[in-house]
């Protein structure tokens, strides 16, 4: 029915408040904040409680599936944030919190709730410094998870471009408190995987207040730190305490600006360093020229000493006893043919008239030089030639003897 006296039913009525809430966006992601009471598990696993502000009281129910994170469950009179969802409940028409977590606000309360987190988280190796990565000596690429608005981008950018302004800066931007805090961070984690050529991740936040940094116990928060494929350096306000993300991360400084230092190397250090290396390495290089020479010269000393002691003393004294042999061996030889040379000689010598004549015995011959062997072939008046030791002379022959009893 419509009009002025319209009669809606139960359902009608409860539809169009559940339309209404639908409609604002805000009331589908809210966090309340109030004391807890009436606080029940159920045997279900679900837990009904409600929470009080001065004035008022909305009731809440947290399913199984969400009262599993809860590490310590609080109790009634504690002050509490939920974070879930507005709906109408219409069996018994009224509205609730859908709560997806329930978060302790009180300092003792939060304190317990954190420490049971960090047993849990240790005991599951997350703050295991033997995961520690160690951080890259020149980074490349670096992303910034921060408020893009905040002061803490401004000084790592500051610091990065006077120490070492090659590296590439993205900036992913993320709430650093409230209620969407948790989730922004993680997603921003998120986006760093698909990041190619990644060095490694800033997480950074300027200074403020200890429950500023609530956030950074969120267990989603530290598991994204942990769970990052590239080291997470984390520069974390200006408190002394630290979370349990700069627990999870691969290293922890105590500001925005100390982070930066300890991610981007001073391009003056590194210009002395090279300098110095660069002495260094000449010197050494020097140093292993001349060891080089003096060892090629050692080498070159022992290989002729071998080639002389393996080769050439070897070949010098096979010469010299060759030559020893062959002198030895000529000796023999010229004194054996000077021995029969001088018999020879003797022998020439015995046989040679000039032996005879020696003696005093005399060659004749005629005026043709016939030699004259008996005195029947002489004639009276002949010239002849009478051939003496040490010479010759002319003769007449005047008287001719023949001696009896000899073959003419």
């Amino acid at each position: 029915m419509s009009g002025r006296n319209s009669v809606f039913s139960v359902d009608d009525i409860t539809n169009k408040i559940r339309t209404a809430i639908f409609a604002a966006p805000e009331l589908q992601n809210i966090a309340v904040r109030g004391e807890l009471l009436g606080f029940k598990r159920h045997t279900s696993g679900h837990a009904y409680f409600t929470i009080l502000g001065e004035e008022s009281r909305i009731a809440c129910v947290l399913f199984r599936s969400n009262a599993s994170a809860i590490l310590q469950w609080p109790k009634d009179g504690d002050e509490v944030l939920v974070r879930g969802r507005l709906d109408v409940y219409g069996a018994r028409g009224s509205y609730q919190i859908y709560a997806t977590a329930l978060l302790p606000l009180g300092a003792g309360a939060k304190a317990r709730a954190k420490e049971q987190l960090k047993s849990r988280l240790a005991q599951e190796g997350l703050f295991d410094v033997r995961h520690k990565r160690p951080l890259p000596f020149f980074p490349e690429r670096v992303a910034i998870i921060t408020s893009p608005t905040g002061a803490a981008l401004q000084d790592v950018i500051k610091i990065s471009s006077m120490r070492y302004p090659s590296a590439d800066i993205i900036v992913i931007p993320s709430l650093m408190q409230g209620v969407t805090a948790p989730q922004e961070i993680t997603t921003a984690f998120a986006r760093c995987v698909g990041l190619s050529g990644l060095s490694l991740v800033l997480l950074v936040r300027g200074g403020g207040s200890r429950d500023d940094l609530d956030t950074f116990d969120d267990e989603s928060v530290v598991r994204a730190v942990r769970s990052c494929p590239v080291p997470v350096v984390t520069g974390l306000g200006h408190q002394i305490d630290s979370t349990l993300s700069d627990m999870a991360a691969d290293f922890a400084a105590p500001t925005p600006s100390g982070a930066a230092e300890r991610v981007f190397p001073d391009k003056r250090e590194l210009l002395s360093w090279i300098s110095g290396t660069d002495r260094l390495m000449s010197s050494h290089l020097q140093k292993r020229i001349t060891r080089f020479f003096r060892d090629v010269d050692e080498i070159k000393r022992r290989l002729i000493f071998g080639f002389i002691k393996a080769r050439l003393q070897p070949s010098e004294e096979f010469i010299c006893s060759s030559q020893g042999v062959m002198t030895a061996s000529i000796s023999y030889r010229l004194n054996e043919a000077e021995a029969r040379l001088k018999a020879l000689a003797e022998a020439l010598h015995a046989t040679s008239p000039l032996s005879v004549l020696a003696k005093g015995y005399a060659v004749c011959r005629d005026g043709n030089g016939k030699v004259l062997r008996n005195a029947a072939s002489l004639k009276v008046g002949q010239n002849i030639k009478i051939g003496l030791r040490d010479g010759e002379a002319d003769a007449i022959v005047k008287n001719i003897s023949l001696s009896e009893g000899l073959p003419a």
